[in-house]
Protein backbone atom coordinates (compact mmCIF):
# COMPACT_ATOMS: atom_id res chain seq x y z
CA UNK A 1 0.00 0.00 0.00
CA UNK A 2 1.82 3.23 -1.19
CA UNK A 3 0.98 6.15 1.27
CA UNK A 4 1.02 9.94 0.38
CA UNK A 5 4.23 11.80 1.43
CA UNK A 6 6.51 15.25 0.55
CA UNK A 7 9.85 14.73 0.34
CA UNK A 8 12.71 17.85 -0.32
CA UNK A 9 15.40 18.05 -2.40
CA UNK A 10 17.38 20.77 -1.85
CA UNK A 11 18.99 21.55 -5.74
CA UNK A 12 19.42 24.02 -7.65
CA UNK A 13 17.43 26.89 -10.07
CA UNK A 14 18.76 24.78 -12.98
CA UNK A 15 16.88 21.43 -11.89
CA UNK A 16 14.10 20.61 -15.12
CA UNK A 17 11.75 19.79 -12.31
CA UNK A 18 12.18 23.10 -10.95
CA UNK A 19 12.27 25.31 -13.97
CA UNK A 20 8.72 23.32 -14.84
CA UNK A 21 7.39 24.27 -11.76
CA UNK A 22 8.51 27.38 -12.41
CA UNK A 23 6.73 28.14 -15.37
CA UNK A 24 3.62 27.09 -14.08
CA UNK A 25 4.14 29.67 -11.18
CA UNK A 26 4.99 32.63 -14.57
CA UNK A 27 1.82 31.76 -16.12
CA UNK A 28 -0.18 31.84 -12.62
CA UNK A 29 1.47 35.09 -12.20
CA UNK A 30 0.98 35.87 -15.76
CA UNK A 31 4.88 37.36 -15.63
CA UNK A 32 7.69 36.44 -17.36
CA UNK A 33 10.93 36.24 -14.95
CA UNK A 34 14.81 35.84 -16.28
CA UNK A 35 15.76 33.15 -13.85
CA UNK A 36 19.49 34.24 -12.33
CA UNK A 37 21.54 31.33 -11.70
CA UNK A 38 21.00 30.29 -7.80
CA UNK A 39 22.08 27.05 -5.74
CA UNK A 40 19.47 27.64 -3.26
CA UNK A 41 16.13 25.82 -4.53
CA UNK A 42 13.95 23.58 -2.89
CA UNK A 43 11.76 21.00 -4.87
CA UNK A 44 8.96 19.39 -3.25
CA UNK A 45 7.96 15.95 -4.82
CA UNK A 46 4.36 14.31 -3.70
CA UNK A 47 4.14 10.57 -4.04
CA UNK A 48 7.38 11.10 -6.53
CA UNK A 49 5.94 14.05 -8.34
CA UNK A 50 7.20 17.60 -8.65
CA UNK A 51 4.67 19.44 -6.64
CA UNK A 52 6.16 22.81 -5.14
CA UNK A 53 9.13 24.74 -5.13
CA UNK A 54 10.79 27.71 -4.01
CA UNK A 55 14.45 29.46 -3.33
CA UNK A 56 16.27 32.16 -1.98
CA UNK A 57 18.98 34.59 -3.03
CA UNK A 58 21.24 36.91 -0.89
CA UNK A 59 19.20 40.65 -0.29
CA UNK A 60 22.13 41.84 1.94
CA UNK A 61 24.80 41.04 4.37
CA UNK A 62 21.79 39.49 6.93
CA UNK A 63 19.36 38.58 4.87
CA UNK A 64 18.28 36.72 1.70
CA UNK A 65 14.93 36.89 -0.08
CA UNK A 66 12.87 34.08 -0.39
CA UNK A 67 11.88 33.76 -4.32
CA UNK A 68 9.78 31.90 -6.99
CA UNK A 69 7.00 29.91 -4.09
CA UNK A 70 5.01 27.51 -5.87
CA UNK A 71 2.56 25.00 -5.57
CA UNK A 72 0.65 22.73 -7.55
CA UNK A 73 -3.46 24.30 -7.32
CA UNK A 74 -4.69 21.13 -6.90
CA UNK A 75 -2.33 20.03 -3.80
CA UNK A 76 -2.46 23.09 -2.05
CA UNK A 77 -4.31 23.14 1.64
CA UNK A 78 -1.82 20.24 2.18
CA UNK A 79 1.29 22.10 4.08
CA UNK A 80 3.86 21.71 0.91
CA UNK A 81 4.42 25.01 0.63
CA UNK A 82 4.73 25.87 4.44
CA UNK A 83 7.25 22.59 4.18
CA UNK A 84 9.28 24.51 1.21
CA UNK A 85 9.49 28.06 3.07
CA UNK A 86 10.60 26.14 6.67
CA UNK A 87 13.54 24.04 4.40
CA UNK A 88 14.54 27.69 2.50
CA UNK A 89 14.80 29.09 6.30
CA UNK A 90 16.68 26.43 7.85
CA UNK A 91 18.89 26.63 4.73
CA UNK A 92 19.39 30.33 4.99
CA UNK A 93 20.25 30.31 8.27
CA UNK A 94 22.43 27.32 8.14
CA UNK A 95 24.35 29.63 5.53
CA UNK A 96 24.87 32.25 8.06
CA UNK A 97 21.99 34.63 7.45
CA UNK A 98 19.91 36.23 9.91
CA UNK A 99 16.60 36.96 8.19
CA UNK A 100 14.08 36.12 5.37
CA UNK A 101 12.54 39.18 3.71
CA UNK A 102 9.99 37.99 0.33
CA UNK A 103 7.39 40.31 -1.96
CA UNK A 104 3.97 38.57 -2.87
CA UNK A 105 0.97 40.26 -4.70
CA UNK A 106 -1.63 42.13 -2.32
CA UNK A 107 -4.32 39.76 -3.94
CA UNK A 108 -2.53 36.60 -3.24
CA UNK A 109 -4.82 35.93 -0.04
CA UNK A 110 -3.41 32.79 0.35
CA UNK A 111 0.47 33.32 0.26
CA UNK A 112 0.06 36.54 2.73
CA UNK A 113 -2.43 33.92 4.98
CA UNK A 114 0.96 31.36 4.55
CA UNK A 115 3.62 33.77 4.95
CA UNK A 116 1.78 35.42 8.38
CA UNK A 117 1.24 31.96 9.91
CA UNK A 118 5.05 31.14 9.11
CA UNK A 119 5.57 34.71 11.41
CA UNK A 120 6.57 37.17 8.60
CA UNK A 121 5.62 41.33 9.32
CA UNK A 122 4.64 43.54 6.61
CA UNK A 123 7.82 46.16 6.03
CA UNK A 124 7.78 49.06 3.31
CA UNK A 125 8.25 48.06 0.15
CA UNK A 126 11.98 47.38 -0.75
CA UNK A 127 13.64 47.83 -3.62
CA UNK A 128 11.81 47.49 -7.19
CA UNK A 129 8.82 46.87 -5.28
CA UNK A 130 9.05 50.61 -3.44
CA UNK A 131 5.57 52.41 -4.29
CA UNK A 132 3.95 49.22 -6.11
CA UNK A 133 0.94 49.38 -4.12
CA UNK A 134 -0.21 45.88 -5.24
CA UNK A 135 3.25 43.83 -3.49
CA UNK A 136 3.00 43.07 0.01
CA UNK A 137 6.70 43.23 1.65
CA UNK A 138 7.39 40.98 4.77
CA UNK A 139 10.41 40.02 6.50
CA UNK A 140 11.18 37.40 9.48
CA UNK A 141 13.68 37.11 12.12
CA UNK A 142 15.57 33.31 12.30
Amino acid sequence: MQTNQTVLKRTSNTEPDFKNLISKLDKYLSIVNVLDPLDTAVIAYYNDKPVGCGCFKKFDEQSVEIKRMYVEPELRGLGIASTVLNELEKWAKESGFEYTVLETGLKLDDANALYRKQGYEIIENYGQYAGIKSSVCMKKAL
